[in-house]
């Protein structure tokens, strides 16, 4: 898999009301990349993942996924190809709270009418140490087990690439340090690209790749 984005570029507004939230944004992501983008809040880092995963169009500016460019496809075709080839997850959880942790996991694979993996459903909830904890309800899991759900939940289509916006931004310091552990494995031993939105230095740092965003500029800054 690989992700090309080539002057990306997201305006909002018009004459005193416009708004550049990003700015001929530039970026290459290859199969098995770990990236961290870091900017603080207002910077673009949200518009630009936003962009990068189809969840919006740009105003202006290319997007491809294996020479693909995903903003020429119908609303419906985008919707079934994020389904399918990305992972999502957000600093909310959005797990539904009437269904079990299972049930929540296997969602996306339900919604296109597809029976889960058993084996990579155990293997997952293994690695994230949630296989016990599969009947129970949302309200019954800590903050860090419902994050955990809601990884295995953006792994569950064995998509190419995960983007985490500030996945650890609702957890304590314990429970956000065992989170990015298990999202740098899961990275290692499912060799899934990974790019994760943060403000923390620290999270950012973990990554092979760093880049920072400024007032919408994306800037290299880092390479291990």
């Amino acid at each position: 898999m690989k992700l090309k984005a080539e002057q990306l570029t997201k305006i909002y507004g018009s004459g005193e009301s416009r708004v550049t939230a990003l700015d001929k944004a530039t970026l290459e992501v290859n199969n098995n990349d770990f990236i961290s983008i870091m900017g603080p809040s207002g910077s673009g880092k949200s518009t630009l993942l936003h962009l990068l995963s189809g969840l919006d169009r740009p105003t202006s500016g290319k997007l491809s996924y294996d020479g693909q460019d995903i903003y020429t496809f119908s609303d419906k075709k985008l919707s079934l190809f994020r389904r399918q080839r990305i992972g999502f997850i957000f600093q909310q959880f959005n797990l539904l709270p009437v269904l079990t942790a299972r049930e929540n996991i296997i969602m996306p694979l339900l919604l296109d009418h597809r029976q889960p993996d058993e084996a990579y459903l155990k293997k997952l909830s293994k690695l994230l140490d949630i296989d016990s904890r599969l009947s129970h309800l949302p309200s019954e899991l800590s903050g860090g087990q419902q994050q955990r759900t809601a990884i295995a939940r953006a792994l569950i289509a064995q998509p190419d690439i995960i983007f985490a916006d500030e996945p650890t931004g609702n957890l304590d310091s314990k429970n956000g340090g065992e989170v990015m552990d298990m999202l740098i494995d899961i990275w290692r031993e499912l060799g899934k690209s990974l790019v994760i939105i943060t403000h923390d230095s620290r999270i950012a740092g973990l990554a092979e790749r760093q880049f920072v965003i400024v007032d919408g500029v994306l800037t290299e800054v880092n390479a291990k």
